[in-house]
């Protein structure tokens, strides 16, 4: 069974102390947990020739507050909501009431506050628990929310994503975990392949908000039904990449089985190092970043290097983002009392054990 110990991190510009916690197991799979964020520091996968960290981040504390409260956060790593991604104008209407939100992306809200708190944490066995309050009119959104995140690790190299979230109030909740995967362990990930099991896509404006369209992905750049390299069609001219820099900024309709709660989303791997990753997730949407913009990150990743274009993929397990504005999309409104839960889970193999993309 994997075990949990824990070791300060750093101090927050608010003077808050955060904490790292460390999840291992008997094969040599770890994953580090900042309690700022509920951030996923790191994931060392054991590879071929050595262990591998498979996700992009910070070396300290003054580097994800630079990162995070500047307006173009990666929010790298970060567990985000209460509205993962966009907003459409930052505003919504529930009950008959409108609610203006902060313009944090231009003229929308995005992602919203959750990745810059602290979280209260307890562990046990394999298993680490984070809890915290958003209270009522926090990012300009009706109802206080229980949150509860609960990071899991097994023995064959799963971790699991588990939320769950309740409101005194009706709201809206979209909530997703943020980590920009390198499977390589560095440079950028054109050469990795990747496959998503989605046979449409939203169709984005020139904002990156959907325009309500639900195309298929065939005989276009956005399949990658069969896989394909990440970089192979990944700036062809094609108007949906060219508009947001050069590369993938979607979200697909996960192609569901009937009854399934959750499903295989996305299959990553990396022929240099050998390692596979296959997600699976409970949620109706996968969004694929491509990084299109991390060099603008204004704080240095691991090691001190500048993040870099195409540096990391993030696959963002959630709802239609702008789903508000959308009401043919599935909903995302979370009624007084009731409870929102999700589950994603990433699960990771070496050499032959995962089959061949």
């Amino acid at each position: 069974m994997a075990q949990i110990r824990s070791k300060p991190f750093g101090v927050t510009k608010e003077g808050a102390n955060v904490t790292e916690y460390i999840l291992s197991n008997p094969g040599g799979m770890s994953v580090s947990v900042l309690d700022y964020g509920c951030v996923i520091k790191n994931i060392i996968v054991p590879a071929k020739n050595g262990p591998v960290d498979v996700v992009l981040g910070h070396d300290t504390m003054a580097d994800y507050e630079n990162d995070f409260t500047s307006s173009g956060s990666t929010c790298c790593g970060a567990f985000v909501g209460r509205y993962a991604n966009r907003i459409e104008n930052a505003v919504f209407t529930l009950g008959g009431k409108t609610y203006q939100l902060e313009k944090n992306c231009g003229e929308h809200h995005l992602h919203g506050c959750f990745s810059r708190k602290i979280y209260e944490v307890k562990y046990f066995g394999d298993t680490l628990l984070m809890e915290a309050e958003s209270p009522d009119g926090e990012d300009g959104f009706p109802g206080t929310l229980k949150i509860a995140v609960r990071y899991t690790l097994t023995d064959d190299n799963t971790f699991r994503m588990d939320y769950r979230v309740s409101s005194d109030a009706d709201t809206i909740v979209n909530l997703t975990n943020h980590s920009y995967f390198n499977l390589d362990g560095g440079g950028d990930v054109l050469n990795q392949k990747l496959r998503i099991y989605a046979s449409r896509y939203l169709e984005g404006n020139n904002t990156t908000c959907p325009t309500g369209n639900i195309l298929p992905v065939a005989n276009t750049p956005m399949d990658f039904t069969a896989g394909k390299l990440i970089g192979k069609e990944i700036d062809t001219g094609f108007p949906q990449t060219t508009m947001v820099g050069g590369g993938y900024d979607h979200c697909y309709v996960i192609d569901r089985a009937r009854g399934s709660s959750q499903s295989i989303c996305a299959w990553a791997t990396s022929d240099k190092t050998g390692i596979s990753m296959k997600l699976y997730t409970t949620q109706p949407g996968i969004q694929l970043y491509t990084g299109n913009f991390l060099q603008d990150c204004p704080a240095p990743g691991k090691g001190g290097e500048p993040l870099r274009k195409y540096g990391g993929f993030a696959l963002e397990t959630q709802h239609y983002p702008c789903s508000p504005s959308h009401p043919e999309f599935p909903s995302t409104v979370l009624r007084a009392g009731k409870v929102f839960r999700a589950t994603t889970t990433l699960r990771f193999f070496t050499g032959k054990q995962c089959g061949k993309l």
